[in-house]
C-alpha cells in the first residue's frame, strides 16, 4: 500500500503529473474537489481502512501540513512517498493564467504559498 504526498505551488505540474502517473493505481485526493477538510479526511479514512493506494494532491507547503497525512499513513502500514513540484513563481503564476477562468487560483493564494513553502526533507 502507497500513499503519495505531491508538495508544490499551484500549478506547478502536481495535478498533470498524478493523471499521468498515478490515476490508474491511486485515489485522487484533492480539496479542490472535495471543498472540505471533513470529506478529505472521510476519503482518507476510506482508503487505510480498504488498504487503497492514494495520493493527496495538495499543495502540502509545511511540514506540519504534510504530516497528518505521514502519520496516518504510516500508522496504517503504507509506505509513504513525496514528490516535490520545483518550480519558479513566475512560470507557475503563467500556467495558472491559463488554466479556464473557473480553474484558476487567485495570484494571492500562490503568492501565500510561495511564502509558507518549505522543502521536504526524509524525516
Amino acid at each position: 500500500m502507497e500513499a503519495v504526498l505531491l508538495i508544490g505551488l499551484q500549478a506547478s505540474g502536481k495535478s498533470t503529473f498524478y493523471k499521468q502517473r498515478l490515476f490508474d493505481t491511486h485515489v485522487r485526493i484533492n480539496l479542490d474537489m472535495l471543498r472540505t477538510r471533513n470529506r478529505e479526511r472521510l476519503l482518507m479514512e476510506v482508503c487505510l481502512q480498504t488498504q487503497q493506494p492514494f495520493v493527496i494532491d495538495n499543495t502540502n507547503p509545511t511540514p506540519t501540513d504534510r504530516q497528518k497525512y505521514v502519520e496516518a499513513a504510516k500508522a496504517a502500514g503504507f509506505r509513504v512517498v513525496g514528490y516535490y513540484f520545483q518550480s519558479q513563481v513566475e512560470e507557475c503564476k503563467r500556467r495558472n493564467q491559463q488554466r479556464a477562468d473557473r480553474q484558476q487560483v487567485p495570484l494571492a493564494g500562490v503568492l501565500g504559498t510561495y511564502s509558507r513553502l518549505e522543502l521536504p526533507a526524509l524525516a
